[in-house]
């Protein structure tokens, strides 16, 4: 049905603000999965309805005017109290709840992602849920974007105001070395003059590693940079060289894993923590409760069988 004059929607709002944030008409279609003349249609529609220009559609980039700028706080708060009000009222009847975007790092998806979808589903009976495996860079932009509900990933520094958190599990960065590499040598001394396999700085994960070693001053000889721990530990495991990981990145390799031997990282010690994140107040008690539920899988599929595997670990790699 076309829009009456004057009448607002949330279609039109979600369009508005996809745009203003994208500062591309193509780029919020591809955001919002459709087409480039239907997000026309809706800011002309939304314009007709206020009566004022929000954005110039001529500037390249897309830019907003001075009422644009001012409408784009207001669009930001009814899109939150809109997805709060439908939070609300799937937690007030869980099997009403109709879709549920997920994002997760992709650490997880072999096993506790299968596991918390099948245990959800039990509740929330009616609910389609869309999953997004990838980066945890990428999934913090996809949640800030409102393109996710809800995502498990790595801390990547950036907390802010808008975000709730619940801290689930702590690893530490560990050393992954070709089995017996270091069988009675110097750690130190013998890492520095064996090859580098770097995990990429394209992600937050790789960063974090460099930053680590230039606090340290440390140089190694690097000579590849990849972003699959499968691919880094088959390095690994036919001695090409040795990488710095999390006991997750070996876990998820089980092919190379008796032909890796994991170690402490002799150049100072590096931890990251994995958080369940939502938007703060939007999905009430829902996020919590999906924390509730990953702590105990983490500790039985994560955390027990890699500390069975490797004792040394038990006081740095526990859920939260």
């Amino acid at each position: 049905m076309a829009n009456a004059p004057g009448r607002i929607t949330l279609w039109n709002v979600e369009v508005f603000v996809a745009t203003a944030e994208e500062a591309s008409i193509s780029a919020a279609a591809k955001r919002l999965e459709t087409s480039p003349a239907t997000v026309s249609q809706q800011l002309t529609s939304l314009e007709g309805a206020i009566g004022t220009t929000l954005l110039n559609r001529s500037a390249r980039p897309v830019a907003l005017t001075p009422a644009g700028e001012m409408f784009l706080r207001r669009a930001h708060a009814i899109l939150n109290e809109a997805e709060q009000a439908r939070a609300e009222l799937a937690m007030a009847d869980l099997s009403r709840l109709m879709r549920l975007r997920l994002g997760m790092i992709e650490d997880f998806d072999a096993d506790v992602t299968p596991h918390l979808l099948t245990d959800m589903a039990e509740t929330l009976t009616s609910c389609q849920f869309l999953l997004e495996t990838g980066a945890s860079h990428r999934l913090f932009d996809l949640l800030d974007t409102r393109a996710l509900d809800v995502i498990v990933a790595s801390d990547i520094g950036s907390a802010a105001p808008w975000m709730e958190v619940h801290p689930l599990m702590q690893e530490p960065f560990v050393a992954a070395v070709p089995k017996g590499a270091l069988d009675g040598r110097d750690a130190q001394r013998t890492l520095r003059r064996m090859p580098f396999v770097q995990y990429t700085t394209r992600h937050h994960m790789g960063r974090m590693i460099a930053s680590h070693l230039a606090r340290q001053n440390i140089t190694l000889r690097g000579r590849f940079e990849l972003d699959s721990y499968h691919a880094i530990m088959a390095m690994v495991a036919s001695g090409a060289g040795w990488s710095i990981l999390t006991p997750l990145g070996w876990q998820r390799a089980q092919r190379f894993r008796d032909q890796v031997d994991l170690v402490a990282l002799p150049y100072g010690e590096l931890t990251r923590t994995i958080s369940l994140v939502a938007r703060r107040d939007v999905l009430g008690e829902m996020p919590a409760d999906m924390a509730g539920r990953l702590r105990p899988a983490l500790q039985n599929l994560i955390v027990g069988p890699t500390l069975s595997a490797a004792p040394w670990l038990s006081d740095r790699m526990r859920v939260l």
